[in-house]
């Protein structure tokens, strides 16, 4: 599966009519919608399409035709990004109609044809499935470790300080376990 970290736009057009293809991470599909309206006022439609991991690692998805035929839109994009393994992400199409009726088949090529232009462009990272795993430490042995937390793929999240030293971590399965081999004596992930 692969997700997008930023917004990324393309223009597409079909008989005079412009399709503007916005692909973003979900979490910002609120923010870019209202964005979206605001800036095209006159645009005649908002198609757009969505997948998501639920917390139980579910997809969920969703997509509009928003006043386009039913299903000429909204479930093309859909499919176009559930056909290159998309997650997190979603796509808004905005449509400025140009006069000529496409029909259902040229409405459904013109909407995937928009989302497939913006996915060739946009920069898509692998998606992996992140852990969050406790690691206590002495203050001794702190810079020792994050020199190795350093040069692995982990994260911290979060450092307390008390008697010991209290790290939260974050990266994927493979690499805690890679980690964990290179834990001094009597240090390990709780």
């Amino acid at each position: 599966m692969k997700f997008v970290q930023k917004e990324f736009s393309s223009t597409f057009e079909e008989k005079k009519s412009k399709f503007l293809a916005f692909l973003a991470p979900y979490s910002e599909f609120n923010d870019v919608m209202q964005r979206l309206k605001s800036e095209h006022p006159k645009a005649r439609h908002f198609v757009y399409a969505y997948r998501y991991l639920n917390e139980f690692d579910q997809v969920i998805e969703n997509s509009s035709d928003d006043g386009e035929p039913k299903g000429t839109s909204g479930k093309p994009c859909l499919n176009v990004i559930a056909g290159n393994d998309l997650i997190n992400s979603f796509v808004i199409v905005v449509r400025y109609f140009g006069g000529v009726k496409l029909g259902t088949g040229g409405l459904v090529r013109a909407y995937s044809d928009a989302v497939n232009s913006v996915i060739n462009i946009s920069q898509l990272k692998t998606y992996q499935k992140l852990e969050i795993q406790n690691l206590r430490c002495e203050y001794s042995e702190l810079s020792k470790l994050e020199y190795i937390i350093k040069n692995s793929n982990i994260n911290i999240i979060n450092k307390e300080f008390d008697a010991s030293v209290n790290l939260t971590l974050e990266s994927t399965k493979e690499d805690f376990e890679l980690f964990n081999k290179e834990l001094p004596l009597g240090v390990k992930l709780q």
